[in-house]
């Protein structure tokens, strides 16, 4: 038994002398395997303190053990119960984000994961079945993976939650949200997202934790919560890898 750990530890003590940990951003040395080198965690806006419970966005003032709204979250009906996110989209943060969703940087998923976790850590339930936000067949055959299932699937493992990838299906293709405003977005992909009539059950009575990767207005992750609320799920929340932030 002691013989393979330690044939082990001399090939991986011999790959890091060969392989050297990099920064997953900018390549430079890193003290381990897909972390971030001191500078570019500098310029990466991690979200914490205090923050919207409803979606993630930084607030500004102190924690005081309640929970905390933004003007958007005040204003508009959210379909679902808590959200949190992991990142500012700006600066380093968008720069990860546009990595993996058209980079094809999935060995970003791994800390990814692990950043989504901290973030997730005060909606997370036990139970919970994890799914991501779906994209249109047609959107999933040219991109050739979803970005959105990755992370979800990298946050499930991490927490020790049930996944469904195919949880939710794109019934219509939809149009990019980029250059719409708010009543826009909604309108875009009202009705667009239904449940699986096959992974339904797996749903029903079910805490549900959504995972996109950026949060602008919220309409993606309202149509996919609504599709879920209306097919049975107990509960909805949310978490994305960053959120566009007004100040940003």
């Amino acid at each position: 038994m002691g013989e393979p750990r330690v044939l082990r530890a001399g090939m991986q003590s011999a790959l890091r002398l060969l392989f050297p940990p990099q920064c997953i951003s900018c390549g430079e040395p890193t003290a381990s395997d897909f972390g971030l080198c001191g500078e570019c965690w500098r310029q990466t806006p991690f979200i914490s303190g205090l923050v919207c419970d409803r979606c993630g966005t930084p607030l500004p003032g102190e924690e005081e053990g309640r929970a905390e709204y933004c003007d958007d979250c005040l204003i508009l009906a959210r379909p679902w119960e808590r959200g949190r996110s992991a990142l500012v989209y700006r600066d380093n943060g968008r720069k990860l984000v546009l990595a993996l969703k058209h980079g094809d940087r999935l060995d970003l998923a791994r800390p990814a994961g692990a950043w989504l976790h901290r973030a997730a850590q005060p909606i997370l339930r036990d139970g919970m079945l994890v799914a991501p936000v779906p994209l249109h067949w047609a959107r999933l055959f040219r991109r050739r993976f979803n970005q959105s299932a990755i992370l979800s699937k990298a946050l499930a493992r991490v927490a020790g939650l049930d996944h469904c990838p195919d949880l939710l299906l794109r019934a219509r293709r939809t149009p990019s949200q980029d250059g719409r405003d708010r009543d826009g977005r909604f309108a875009n992909v009202a009705g667009a997202i239904r449940v699986h009539p096959r992974r339904r059950g797996r749903m029903v009575n079910r805490d549900v934790l959504l995972v996109d990767d950026v949060m602008t207005s919220g309409a993606t992750l309202a149509a996919a919560a609504e599709a879920c609320l209306a097919a049975g799920a107990a509960s909805v929340s949310v978490v994305t890898l960053a959120r566009v932030a007004k100040d940003s």
